[in-house]
């Protein structure tokens, strides 16, 4: 399975912040906010990952993330001319999908949770349809919202509908089977002059394949579009670090423990932060302190 990571876009609702930089390069507490879509990706158990920028943010993603090597993954750049929605992301990477199935996340998206990582594998595991995941909401108009029946199925999807039929809204967090990028061609432009990825899963859903996972209580979904959901997720963060002594979302760390990089590789990556904390934490991690 490859990954996606969607971080084009303007990101107007935090100008002026993100006038200068993509809004997914801007710090969540002690890190970049692409670290952790990035660590859920890994978490899923893939190694191969295509990032999806603007052709004015492509050099500082490069600059930060590089190929990948030193993660013991690969990362690929592709660009997004103009923002014509999620959905375009299947057309702009058809040819890096290839025949594979995928996995999409939207830049800005911070997802938390005890047994997260085994539940992504069993997703990631599954060789047909789409699975989506749910999260209850209090306001759920501004969602793609899930209608469910009795026996939790879904049979509806409603993008921002203005009387939700339920509470749970659908997170930025998708994985497809390889007919995603045809059913993507299909796709015809909303109001908005957008690919969305509502209408996919609607396709998917008409053909009984679309499955939604829901993220219950012990789940944190974090959605930093804006300047209020951006401090939340970083106090979030911060608060979760500090009273646990882990971080959240530290690449290096994550590739480590998902077998990615050996232990004296993570202590060589240590040495770039050795002037603060971050870097103290990675050698603690591989048992160098």
């Amino acid at each position: 399975m490859k990954g996606i990571i969607l971080a084009a876009g303007s990101g107007s609702r935090l100008y002026p912040a993100s006038l200068p930089i993509s809004k997914i390069l801007l710090p969540v507490y002690d890190k970049p906010m692409i670290y952790y879509p990035i660590t859920t990706l890994l978490l899923a158990g893939i190694k191969d990952i295509l990032i999806i920028t603007s052709p004015y943010d492509l050099d500082n993603f490069k600059r930060l993330l590089g190929d990948g090597t030193q993660l013991g993954v690969k990362f690929s750049y592709a660009i997004q001319e103009v923002p014509r929605g999620i959905a375009d992301s299947f057309i702009i990477a058809k040819n890096y999908i290839g025949q594979d199935s995928v996995a999409l996340i939207l830049g800005d998206n911070i997802f938390h949770g005890f047994g997260f990582s085994s539940m992504l594998k069993e997703v990631a595991k599954r060789k047909k349809g789409a699975t989506v995941f749910g999260y209850q909401v209090q306001d759920p108009d501004r969602f793609g919202v899930v209608e469910f029946d009795k026996n939790n199925n879904a049979i509806s999807i409603e993008e921002k509908p203005k009387n939700p039929k339920s509470n749970y809204a659908i997170t930025g967090l998708y994985f497809y089977d390889n007919k995603v990028v045809e059913y993507a061609k299909t796709l015809k432009p909303s109001f908005r002059g957008e690919l969305e990825i509502t209408d996919l899963n609607k396709i998917y859903l008409k053909k009984n394949d679309l499955s939604v996972e829901i993220l219950g209580r012990g789940f944190a979904w974090l959605d930093t579009g804006t300047f209020e959901s951006l401090l939340q997720a970083a106090n979030f963060v911060q608060s979760m670090e500090v009273n646990t002594g882990m971080k959240i979302a530290a690449i290096e760390e994550v590739s480590y423990r998902m077998g990615n990089i050996a232990s004296w590789e993570l202590v060589q990556l240590a040495q770039k932060y050795k002037q603060n904390g971050y870097g103290k934490y990675l050698e603690k991690v591989a048992g160098n302190l």
